[in-house]
C-alpha cells in the first residue's frame, strides 16, 4: 500500500478520451514530473505532458486530488488524455520510468479504497456487482449495495447491539450493586425485535438470482419444438433446428433480458427412454439433470407427465397434427410468433416476484450466511438467562456484523474479491 500505482481507468483504445489515474504518496511526484508544475487541488486544468527527454507527450485536461478525500483515500492524479493508443502507450512509459511508480494490479484501487476506510466490504461487493451488471434490474441492486444502503442498515443494527452489550456488561461488573443487578425487563423483547428485522432481510430474493438470472429450462421429447422456441426467447438463432430427432444433444444456455429482468434460458437434448446413441444418451441425462436446477421448466411433451411446478406449453400450434393439451399455460407457435408475446409477458411477471425489488440491495451468500449467523445468536442471547451465556451470543452476533462489513475479514476473501474488478478499478 505504499507504493504508488497508475493504470488506465477508461474503455479500451481507441476512444475519443482517455483516463489514466495515478495514486498514491508519489502522485504529486508525477504531477511535477510530467506537467512541469503544482496544479492547482480539485480543478481541472490544461496542462501538457513531456517526458524526460521535455518532448510532448500529449495536451491534457488534468486534475490535482490531494487526499484523503479522494476515491482511494490517497494523493490521486487523473489525466484526460487523447484515447488513441500510441498516446496511452507512451503515457504509461513515461510513468513506469519515474522511481516508485508501478502499474496496478486488478481491483487495487478499490481495494486501496476499502483498506483507507473509503468504502466498506459490503460497499465493495456492490461495486464489483455494478461493474458486471447487464441488466436495468442488477444495476439498481448494485447501485444500492454500493450506494451504503445495507452497510447502513448493519450500522444501526451494530449499534443498538452495541447498547445491549453494555447493559450485559453492567450486570457482569456490577452485580452486586442493586440497581445494575438484572438486566433491563425489555432486553429480550429488544434481541427478539433485532433478530426479526434480520429474519426480514434473510427472507428477501438472494442477489444469485439476479446475477446468474431466472434459469428457464425448455424440456419434452425429441422434435416437440425446444430448440425453436429457444431461438424464439433469445432472439437468435443459437440452437440448430432440424426434423431429424435428437439434433440436439447437449445443453445450450443462453442469457438474455427481458424488459430488464435478466433470464437463463436452457434447451435440452429430447428426453427418451430409449437411445443407442451414447452421446444422445448423455445428452438426456444432462437435461435430467438440468431440470432438477431450473427455477421453472417449461414442459413441451405429453400434457401431465412434466416434473411438478412446469408450464404446460403446447407448442408448434401452427403445425397440422400438433401435439394438443387439454388445458396449457400456454399455446403458441415460435415460428409465426402466435402466443409468445403472452409467454414472455407470463415469465416476466413471475421472475420479477422472485427478484430484488427494483433498487432494493440483495444479499449475495457470503452475507446471507453472516446475517443467518448473527440472527442466530441473537435468538440464543434472548433465550439464555446466564449473563456470561448472553455476552458471549452478542459478541457472535457482533463478529458477524464486522465480517458483513469487512472490519474482519482474510486476505484470500480480499484476494478473490477485488480480483473480479477490471485493471483500471
Amino acid at each position: 500500500m505504499t507504493d504508488t500505482i497508475f493504470a488506465l481507468s477508461s474503455g479500451a483504445p481507441p476512444a475519443a478520451i482517455a483516463v489514466v489515474r495515478v495514486s498514491g504518496p508519489l502522485a504529486g511526484a508525477a504531477m511535477e514530473a510530467l506537467t512541469g508544475r503544482r496544479l492547482p487541488p480539485r480543478r481541472a486544468v490544461a496542462a501538457t505532458l513531456r517526458d524526460e527527454r521535455d518532448e510532448v507527450i500529449d495536451r491534457v485536461l488534468a486534475l490535482w486530488l490531494p487526499g484523503p478525500q479522494t476515491a482511494t483515500g490517497e494523493d490521486t492524479l487523473e489525466l484526460h488524455c487523447h484515447g488513441g493508443r500510441a498516446v496511452v502507450a507512451a503515457l504509461e512509459a513515461v510513468l513506469v520510468r519515474i522511481e516508485g511508480l508501478r502499474p496496478a494490479q486488478a481491483g487495487e484501487f478499490t481495494r486501496r479504497a476499502f483498506a483507507n476506510g473509503r468504502i466498506d466490504l459490503a460497499e465493495a461487493e456492490g461495486l464489483a456487482d455494478l461493474l458486471s451488471a447487464e441488466t436495468e434490474l442488477q444495476r439498481q441492486s448494485a447501485l444500492a449495495l454500493a450506494g451504503g444502503a445495507f452497510s447502513r442498515v448493519v450500522d444501526d443494527w451494530r449499534d443498538r447491539l452495541l447498547v445491549l452489550s453494555a447493559a450485559v456488561e453492567a450486570v457482569l461488573d456490577f452485580a452486586d450493586e442493586d440497581d445494575v443487578a438484572a438486566l433491563p425487563p425489555d432486553f429480550a423483547a429488544r434481541l427478539v425485535g433485532l433478530e426479526g428485522e434480520i429474519t426480514q432481510w434473510l427472507a428477501r430474493p438472494r442477489a444469485e438470482v439476479l446475477r446468474e438470472g431466472f434459469k428457464v429450462v425448455l424440456a419434452g421429447p425429441p422434435n416437440a419444438g425446444k430448440s425453436t422456441l429457444f431461438n424464439a426467447l433469445v432472439e437468435f438463432d443459437a440452437a440448430i433446428t432440424a426434423p431429424i430427432a435428437g439434433t440436439t444433444r447437449d445443453l445450450l444456455t443462453h442469457p438474455v433480458a427481458l424488459a430488464g429482468v435478466p433470464f437463463r434460458f436452457v434447451d435440452t437434448a429430447g428426453l427418451t427412454e430409449a437411445t443407442e446413441d451414447m452421446i444422445e444418451a448423455i445428452g438426456v441425462e444432462r437435461a435430467k439433470a438440468a431440470l432438477g436446477s431450473a427455477d421453472l421448466v417449461l414442459w413441451l411433451g405429453p400434457e401431465g407427465e412434466g416434473p411438478e411446478g412446469a408450464w404446460e406449453i403446447e407448442a408448434q400450434a401452427d403445425r397440422a397434427g400438433h401435439r394438443t393439451k387439454a388445458a396449457p399455460r400456454h399455446r403458441l407457435s415460435a415460428v409465426s410468433g402466435v402466443g409468445m408475446d403472452a409467454l414472455r409477458q407470463d415469465l416476466i411477471a413471475l421472475a420479477r416476484q422472485v427478484m430484488p425489488k427494483p433498487g432494493e440491495a440483495a444479499l449475495n451468500q457470503r452475507q446471507h450466511r453472516l446475517l443467518a449467523e448473527a440472527a442466530q445468536s441473537l435468538d440464543s442471547g434472548a433465550n439464555l438467562t446466564d449473563p456470561l451465556l448472553v455476552a458471549e451470543s452478542l459478541r457472535l452476533a457482533r463478529l458477524a456484523f464486522d465480517a458483513l462489513l469487512g472490519r474482519t475479514t482474510t486476505e484470500d476473501m480480499l484476494d478473490t474479491l477485488f480480483g473480479r474488478f477490471c485493471i483500471g478499478k
